[in-house]
């Protein structure tokens, strides 16, 4: 991985000496795209000695298409609106730089800006667009990067649940949130799938998005132990509170009384709420709770439940 801009600095120099890419960077990692990028136009900038002649002579647009592969991602990064543009135009030899044109999608030259984004419209594939979501998404917090979430949500909402799976486990957070709206937003996923992933990843916002579309999605038919199970046994509070409201949907809101007792003030508020609507008494609960009780065997949240009432 190029950690930092010297390691970029190094890249550089080993492209444009014709090693191959994949010797160079990790071609799946959106830092070493970026990180390429930026020491490619501060090489050129101000260390012009890590370049060899072939960078002086790529200003000219016919000798862009004498580039080897490795030389051609370096022109692509270069300090100069016009190699870069023309560099756009070799993308059909070298469909493995795709990435540096999602990182020209958002270039402040408004020419190498536009036919980049003709560029992506026209070649991104579901397929391309898996492997490519992690450098859309980080490049969309820059400015001008919205135009390549447009497209990456648009190419993805024609892919499956099941080819979408592979955005579920990516370590980046916000991948996983990008996809998970997606499925949501599509009704990919059913209730039983949902409240699995509430209940297993381990971001607030995936979670309460899966809860709250397991809920949108609950019906009798879905009154299942394989949907309840997960969301009840969710270490996050706001997941087991989407649990106990859906016990009272399913007509299952006798087994929202031992969350009375619940750890977290939102699932205890939520399960006195489902336990009143089937005509129970929470003060009644939680008093013979606090009173056959010794310190010991008292449930964690009774004493500050009767308190709640």
């Amino acid at each position: 991985m190029l950690k930092d801009i010297e390691g970029g600095r190094a890249a550089a120099a080993q492209l444009a000496a014709g090693a191959p890419l994949h010797s160079v960077l990790d071609v799946a990692d959106p830092a070493d795209w970026l990180a390429l990028d930026a020491a490619v136009r501060e090489a050129t900038w101000h260390h012009p000695q890590l370049l060899p002649r072939w960078e002086h002579a790529a200003l000219l647009a016919a000798d862009l298409t004498q580039l080897d592969e490795s030389r051609l991602a370096l022109a692509l990064c270069h300090r100069d609106g016009r190699v870069r543009q023309q560099a756009l135009h070799q993308l059909v030899r070298a469909p493995r730089l795709l990435p540096l044109v999602v990182i020209r999608c958002a270039d402040w030259v408004g020419a190498v800006r536009e036919h980049a984004r003709l560029l992506l419209r026209e070649t991104l594939t579901v397929d391309s667009a898996l492997d490519l979501a992690p450098l859309v998404l980080r490049l969309g917090r820059r400015d001008r990067g919205a135009f390549g979430i447009d497209v990456l949500g648009h190419v993805l909402r024609q892919a499956s649940s099941g080819q979408l799976a592979v955005l579920f486990a990516a370590p980046d957070r916000v991948v996983r949130r990008f996809a998970y709206r997606l499925v949501v937003e599509g009704r990919l996923l059913g209730p039983v799938e949902l409240a699995r992933a509430a209940a297993r990843d381990q971001d607030t916002v995936v979670q309460d998005l899966c809860a709250t579309a397991v809920l949108a999605a609950l019906t009798d038919d879905h009154a299942t132990e394989e949907v309840l199970l997960p969301l009840l046994s969710a270490r996050n509070p706001r997941v087991r509170s989407a649990g106990v409201t859906a016990l009272r949907r399913t007509g299952l809101s006798k087994q929202a009384e031992p969350f009375l007792s619940d750890r977290s003030a939102l699932v205890r508020a939520c399960a006195r709420y489902v336990v009143r609507q089937q005509g129970g008494d929470p003060a009644v609960w939680y008093r013979k709770r606090c009173a056959a009780a010794d310190d010991a065997a008292l449930p964690p949240g009774a004493v500050i439940g009767l308190a709640e009432c």
